[in-house]
């Protein structure tokens, strides 16, 4: 397999766009790891025609090779959303076979010691994902639609453990619960109770809300770090200043949810500003002076 793809990368190394190349080989545990091909050749440049180019190949004795060619602003917003974790694991267990001024070298390092900004902003991501699954999920179960309430609390679940092991400064994985088992078993406890407990789904939801409430509220400030720390450089602001902030967009869909939340648990405040219409008020936010 080597081989085959010596062609296809050496073509590649001599232009400057190609910032690096690593070569993922199949995991026999685990097939799907490479999507079920032999090996999976990454190449990471400057440009691409689109966010992604792909190639299969196959060689004469039948081994398949996949090529993905990536933009280096798109693995970085990956990087950073989270939002392609196959990509990321390649790019962490994959061997480099060129490297341009240390590019590869240096977003491995990114990955493994996962500087601090980097961690606020993901953890606010995950704690915004957190509270509108979780709170979706409750809205359901008061409206008695009890499997509809399991989708979202399952996700919320996911969103917490993904939360917990960014805030121990580690970088989620795709086996993610195999990491947060050892490093909060209590959030492990509970994804085992809901997918295995013998009570009824009603009985088994009840007890995860009880549960889980304690350890969503204590992370409170933490995963909402990014943006109370944003809010505080400007003594209030519009709900439509911070949806088009740039670094909020990142979770800006789930921030009205995120906002009520901050505003119930007394973080921040709403401010009344007078409109031209008497009686009517523009709603402002601004976070509360006591944190």
């Amino acid at each position: 397999m080597e081989d085959l793809f010596r062609p296809l990368y050496q073509e590649r190394t001599s232009q400057l766009n190609t910032l690096g190349v690593l070569v993922v080989e199949k995991n026999e545990q685990n097939k799907a790891f490479t999507e079920n091909f032999d090996s999976i050749l990454l190449i990471i440049v400057k440009e691409v025609e689109g966010a992604v180019f792909t190639k299969h190949y196959v060689d004469q004795n039948n081994e398949t090779a996949s090529m993905y060619i990536v933009a280096d602003q798109q693995l970085k917003e990956w990087l950073l959303l989270g939002t392609n974790r196959k990509v990321i694991e390649w790019l962490y267990h994959g061997r480099i076979i060129f490297d341009r001024n240390e590019f590869v070298h240096n977003l491995k390092t990114e990955i493994r010691e996962f500087p601090f900004y980097g961690r606020k902003i993901k953890m606010t991501i995950e704690f915004a994902k957190l509270i509108k699954r979780y709170a979706d999920g409750k809205a359901f179960f008061n409206d008695a639609h009890y499997l509809d309430a399991y989708n979202h609390v399952l996700h919320s679940l996911h969103h917490l453990a993904r939360l917990a092991i960014i805030e121990n400064g580690y970088y989620p994985e795709l086996t993610v619960w195999n990491q947060v088992r050892h490093i909060e078993p209590e959030i492990y406890k509970l994804y085992e109770e809901l997918l295995t407990s013998d009570e009824d789904l009603q009985k088994r939801l009840e007890l995860l809300f009880l549960a889980s409430d304690f350890l969503i509220h204590s992370r409170t400030e933490k995963g909402a770090g990014h943006l109370l720390f944003l809010m505080k450089q400007k003594e209030w602001w519009s709900i439509n200043d911070l949806l088009n902030h740039d670094e909020v967009a990142h979770y800006a869909v789930d921030l009205v949810t995120l906002i009520e939340y901050l505003l119930e648990r007394k973080l921040v405040r709403s401010v009344s500003i007078q409109t031209k219409g008497h009686g009517i008020f523009h709603r402002y936010y601004q976070v509360c002076k006591e944190i």
